[in-house]
């Protein structure tokens, strides 16, 4: 099983969206790197989903990959936001999974995941990393489970 995190820009999609829905098709990923990652995902893979452009940022729950990578339909779509004029059906550019929540986390913010020095190496927490899908190490996404559990809720 591998582990990856998954950003998404809640007031848009977020992990609340994601129970709500019961499962979604992530889609819209427009980044060639962020793509393959996509197209490595298997089933039963579990999902850090991490709300960005939002203040403050941090991961919101986990979610498993229940549909592997197929081509993302809104690339075909010229009234979406996520049209590509240059992807084909015979040849489609662009790929989307399908995720269930397995559960939500007390919110970790990403002050928190900076303040520990086992993450330090996890792509989110690099300077310059704007991927919206990327690998996660075991040992992090257990480190994330455990902070998960040891963090108060703020009065």
């Amino acid at each position: 099983m591998q582990h990856w995190l998954l950003k998404t820009e809640p007031d848009v999609f977020s992990y609340a969206d994601l129970v709500r829905l019961g499962s979604s098709a992530w889609d819209g990923v427009r980044n060639y790197q962020a793509r393959n990652h996509l197209r490595q995902m298997q089933l039963g893979d579990l999902c850090l989903i991490y709300h960005s452009s939002t203040n403050p940022p941090g991961v919101a729950g986990i979610a498993k990959v229940v549909e592997t990578a197929h081509p993302d339909p809104s690339q075909f779509d010229p009234d979406s936001p996520y049209h590509d004029p240059k992807s084909t059906l015979e040849q489609p550019r662009w790929v989307q999974v399908r995720l269930e929540p397995v559960r939500a986390l007390v919110f970790l913010e990403l002050s928190v995941l900076r303040a520990e020095p086992e993450l330090e190496a996890m792509l989110i927490l690099r300077k310059g990393n704007r991927l919206s899908v990327t690998p996660v190490e075991k040992k992090h996404f257990e480190r994330i489970l455990e902070l998960g559990k040891e963090q108060k809720l703020s009065a």
